[in-house]
């Protein structure tokens, strides 16, 4: 989803207003909503069944989240489609086609009108079936665009992989084919251990004329994915790409100053903007402030250090919890004034909603924040 939200303009429609409703009140059911949806679509269409991992614990909510965060922006048309558009054409990976998507509302609607009962009736269900139709029109008109200039996914194979520390890898991949990202953005990323499990991670450095990708993976507790990149992936190895998504880019239309902020290995896409605005060769100002709850957890600070050495442009000050009490906001403060540089944010999910709190309390105004969503991040977990 794009970094920055509208407020919305005069009042919501009235189909907007309808699905909040259902949505407010399935919010206190939302497991046993997504347990029957899935239930309900595996019955119903059991040829769809083969899309989904073998254990859908892994899966869980992803899809029922996607489709009501879409619905919560239904009357926000250029987040809507934005968000629509790159859902589309990731989930292409999946093997997710056209004549799937009606199978998908039908059941949606079949879970929400037994858990949201006291409030349905035939105008709530006629409001859902208009927006589910908008939804998965944008979301099959930008994958059939899309198939006619990308792969549903690439092969990529493992070059290297480096502990940083004992749950942090650096892993290099040589993509089989050109793969066109933008510094800042994110790919989802399969491994042959576990099939049709994908989670997302942020590149590392701007793109390279060797076509080489750089990830920083976190070995985080019970993640399946992350775990066996960072202790069982070998060079050697092969991983499947999903294409580049994410709008944490850099606008280089502006000569503004960034003023970046990247906590654990939310360090890497802030890496990635550095090289970027540095091959573009334009003198910008551009501030990092790269927080961790330990010096431990500051694994990449030699790189932004030697960074700053050779860019006179670029300041790089390591913010390190104290007792786990939140220091980046009080250091963000401490300097500064901010007014006149574009902002992003990378890291956990808590630290971000923190960051933009702290952005948007020393006067940066929301659209010229950027990063990645958090429901996105959520979803992205392990």
């Amino acid at each position: 989803m794009p970094a920055q939200r509208p407020a919305l303009a005069g009042n919501p429609s009235p189909d907007a207003v309808l699905v909040r409703r259902t949505m407010a009140e399935v919010a206190p059911v939302a497991d046993k909503v997504t347990s029957y949806f899935y239930a309900l679509l595996f019955v119903r269409h059991p040829h769809l069944r083969p899309l989904f991992p073998p254990a859908m614990d892994a899966q869980r909510d992803r899809l029922l989240k996607a489709l009501l965060t879409a619905a919560e922006h239904i009357d926000n048309t250029p987040v809507l489609v934005d968000y629509l558009q790159n859902l589309g054409r990731g989930h292409r990976k999946y093997g997710t086609r056209a004549e799937h998507y009606p199978a998908v509302g039908e059941c949606l609607i079949g879970a929400l009108s037994k858990y949201a009962a006291s409030v349905w009736d035939a105008e709530t269900e006629a409001a859902w079936v208009r927006t589910y139709t908008t939804i998965s029109q944008v979301m099959i008109d930008a994958a059939a665009a899309d198939e006619l200039r990308a792969p549903a996914w690439w092969y990529a194979e493992v070059v290297s992989r480096e502990l940083r520390t004992p749950d942090i890898a650096v892993l290099t991949l040589r993509p089989d084919q050109p793969y066109p990202f933008r510094a800042g953005q994110y790919a989802g990323l399969e491994t042959p251990w576990w099939p049709r499990i994908w989670r997302h991670y942020s590149f590392a450095s701007a793109p390279r004329s060797d076509g080489l990708l750089t990830l920083h993976v976190k070995a985080v507790p019970a993640g399946w994915v992350s775990n066996a990149l960072v202790h069982r992936a070998q060079p050697g190895d092969v991983v499947r790409l999903g294409p580049p998504a994410g709008s944490m880019t850099v606008d280089h239309t502006r000569d503004s100053g960034l003023l970046c902020l990247g906590g654990g290995t939310g360090i890497a896409p802030i890496k990635a903007l550095v090289e970027d605005v540095a091959e573009h060769g334009a003198r910008r100002p551009v501030e990092v402030f790269y927080g961790a709850r330990s010096d431990h957890d500051l694994y990449d600070i030699d790189t932004m250090l030697r960074l700053q050495r050779s860019h006179p442009w670029l300041e790089v000050r390591p913010v390190v919890d104290r007792h786990g009490v939140l220091q980046l906001p009080d250091a963000i403060r401490a300097f500064g004034p901010w007014t006149e540089y574009d902002a992003y944010v990378s890291g956990p999910p808590g630290m971000i909603r923190s960051g933009v709190d702290a952005l948007r309390g020393v006067g940066i105004p929301a659209e010229r924040i950027r990063h990645d969503s958090v429901e996105e991040l959520v979803a992205a977990g392990s």
